[in-house]
């Protein structure tokens, strides 16, 4: 190949190069613009007047545009359900989130996530006593989806201490009418305290990431553009000069 092939070869690897870590770059900005559209609509939900207790969804598709609303819920804690999610910290301490279902008057249930307590230094096993109060409740909190899934080696657990928590299967295993959600429940004045911390991390997209991403293509395609222009451009033209 003589030396004009070649100069049009890396003229033709450079400008696909350039183009497409640019195109990677708007696609960044594209996705970004999404998750900021996403977390507006995250921020007025939460900012929207508490949903109504029979208006709670009852489909997967429903749940989704319920996902962060506030809700007041009245029914009777199914207190032999519960469950104690491990590896979930909070305020970057260890421990289990406390999920136990309430049974609605309708008959259905939903998954609440009461709160966290703080897993024992020494033994794993032992868990600490959570009040559960018998009869009637009602709590306040905010419709999330099921609680989040770890990675998790072999078949799902099952007993007091899990690692995840499937609602569909913990409905079959359990014979609860379970919605496709769950609650986390928040503090409400003049409750009982039952030792639980409710301090649930902010709902967010992170966008920032995606401006990251975008910088760091759009400086890629500049440094190939820049490499280009100075080895196959100025460089040749300051040697024909000396």
């Amino acid at each position: 190949m003589n030396v004009r092939g070649r100069s049009l070869v890396v003229l033709l690897a450079a400008v696909i190069a350039a183009g497409i870590t640019a195109r990677l770059g708007v696609w960044q900005l594209s996705r970004a613009a999404q998750k900021e559209s996403l977390q507006a609509s995250l921020d007025s939900r939460g900012a929207a007047p508490p949903l109504a207790a029979d208006a709670l969804a009852r489909s997967t598709a429903e749940a989704a545009n319920q996902h962060h609303r506030r809700i007041t819920l009245e029914g009777r804690w199914v207190s032999g359900r519960t469950v104690y999610l491990d590896n979930r910290p909070m305020d970057g301490r260890a421990g289990f989130y406390v999920v136990t279902p309430l049974a609605l008057p309708d008959g259905d249930a939903v998954l609440v996530q009461r709160g966290w307590v703080p897993r024992h230094a020494a033994d794993r096993s032992r868990l600490p006593a959570v009040a559960t109060p018998e009869g009637m409740v009602r709590i306040e909190g905010r419709i999330a989806p099921p609680p989040s899934r770890l990675f998790e080696l072999g078949a799902e657990q099952q007993g007091l201490i899990r690692q995840n928590l499937d609602v569909d299967a913990f409905g079959r295993e359990t014979g609860l009418r379970l919605r496709p959600l769950s609650v986390q429940q928040t503090d409400m004045p003049g409750a009982p305290a039952d030792g639980l911390l409710r301090s649930w991390p902010a709902p967010a997209v992170d966008v920032h990431k995606h401006y990251g991403y975008a910088f760091q293509w759009f400086a890629l395609a500049s440094l190939i553009t820049g490499l280009y222009v100075w080895f196959q451009l100025v460089r040749p033209r300051l040697r024909r000069r000396a």
